[in-house]
């Protein structure tokens, strides 16, 4: 073999051991342009050459890692599972990127729901789409609890996306907080949204996203509301005991306490419908 010959395998080879070693539980860590930053997060990617429909997927007030190198079980689980449906799925890292930690605790945020992290959304949109093994145009929205509220801020009709690009093409909220958006006489929703809660949430109460819903529904838009009957935030979660979560900022009773856990009925129901809604059935 000439020396050439020799560097180009040698090159091939070291490439493909760090592809390899870019990739850690199923997912990838990506870079995104965004404004003067760059937005870090992960991507999970079916095998082929694509084009794949793709998901955006927002985290809540938690962040998107369980430790510095682990996701958190219910995103490493979701990834794993619409991936295997075969979906890429991009979840953009909205705390860790600026250096921040969770935030439920935080009072006086800086990286709004309705605001910075719709931006994330839509720049995450953007890179999306300049990739080739992406489908333009099937691009959807995903995002639990503080990350559904920003689902709700992305999807309103004066949210369009300016860059004539393809818009996202539906969108899923778990557990959103809806109050802002159930207040705002201006919410029109652009695209199909389905919303899932149970309805025994004391976080993110579902009083609000009823009325978002039929509201909604009254004027022609695809809103959908589903509600679990006993099911409490995080019900989707695959193991999380029923318990009661302090120190949150913001509770509808004042403490400062809610509960979260896993409902098994609420969670195998929301997975089938999840994908089914996503795949336009």
């Amino acid at each position: 073999m000439s020396s050439l010959a020799r560097a180009a395998a040698l090159a091939i080879g070291l490439a493909s051991l760090l592809a390899g070693a870019a990739i850690a539980g199923g997912y990838e860590r990506v870079r995104i342009p965004h404004d003067d930053y760059q937005l870090d997060g992960v991507m999970y990617r079916p095998d082929g050459p694509g084009p794949f429909p793709a998901i955006v997927a927002m985290h809540g007030c938690g962040g998107l890692w369980r430790d510095a190198d682990r996701l958190s079980t219910r995103h490493s689980d979701w990834g794993e599972r619409l991936v295997a449906a075969g979906f890429i799925v991009l979840m953009p890292d909205s705390y860790g990127s600026r250096g921040l930690g969770s935030q439920c605790g935080v009072k006086e945020v800086t990286i709004r729901a309705s605001r910075e992290r719709v931006g994330d959304a839509m720049a995450a949109r953007r890179w999306l789409q300049e990739r080739p093994d992406v489908q333009r145009d099937a691009i959807s929205l995903l995002g639990w609890s503080g990350g559904g509220s920003t689902i709700l801020a992305a999807i309103r009709t004066d949210r369009r996306p300016a860059d004539r690009r393809p818009d996202f093409s539906r969108a899923v909220a778990f557990y959103p907080g809806c109050r802002t958006q159930s207040e705002s006489r201006s919410f029109e929703a652009r695209l199909p949204t389905l919303i899932l809660m149970g309805d025994a949430d004391d976080w993110t109460p579902p009083a609000p996203c009823d009325f978002l819903a039929k509201a909604a529904r009254a004027r022609g838009e695809a809103v959908q509301l589903v509600l679990y009957p006993g099911a409490v935030h995080d019900f989707d979660h695959p193991r999380l005991d029923r318990r009661e979560k302090e120190g949150i900022a913001f509770t509808p009773s004042g403490t400062g306490k809610v509960t979260v856990g896993t409902d098994p009925a609420a969670r195998e129901d929301a997975i089938r419908r999840v994908k089914e809604f996503l795949m336009g059935k």
